[in-house]
């Protein structure tokens, strides 16, 4: 993942490196890309109706992030725990891991990116990706399942 470089454009990119975080942050979502996705997609659908309810989602292709309270995330092996750095309060980073440019900085170049103010955004450093949050709706049990059965890629778990 890249950060544009102040007054540059696309040439003039910083590239944005990811340390182990001193103190984690607290989960308040989890994103599966890939067979994590799909992984991710079995393991919530194997909650019952009132655990669906707590959580809200998005989806796109070979993509799936779930907010909820910290102690109702299903853990799922490969996924990214996801959480708010106070410094950066419209991004949702990896509990684990800190950028190496100061969080105010990243959250501003990705809002510019995401050409879109006070929208909250999930950052996953291992794909170079954000998503965009700001969409999330309750979980459905037949949407996911037809977003499961739409896009799962064949041999995955």
């Amino acid at each position: 993942m890249s950060a544009p470089a102040p007054g540059g454009g696309d040439a003039a990119r910083v590239p944005v490196r990811w340390r182990s975080r001193a103190e984690p942050l607290e989960p308040l979502a989890v994103a599966g890309e890939g067979a994590v996705a799909v992984a991710l997609a079995r393991r919530i659908l194997a909650e019952d109706d009132a655990r669906l309810a707590h959580w809200e989602g998005v989806a796109g292709p070979g993509l799936l992030v779930l907010l909820g309270a910290s102690a109702s995330l299903p853990w799922v092996d490969g996924a990214v725990y996801l959480g708010r750095d106070d410094a950066a309060p419209s991004l949702l980073l990896p509990c684990a891991l800190a950028p190496d440019v100061a969080a105010p900085l990243l959250e501003r170049a990705l809002l510019a990116r995401a050409h879109g103010g006070g929208t909250l955004l999930a950052v996953l450093p291992a794909s170079l990706s954000m998503v965009s949050v700001a969409a999330a709706r309750s979980v459905s049990r037949v949407t996911l399942q037809a977003w499961l059965d739409a896009g799962a890629p064949r041999g995955s778990p």
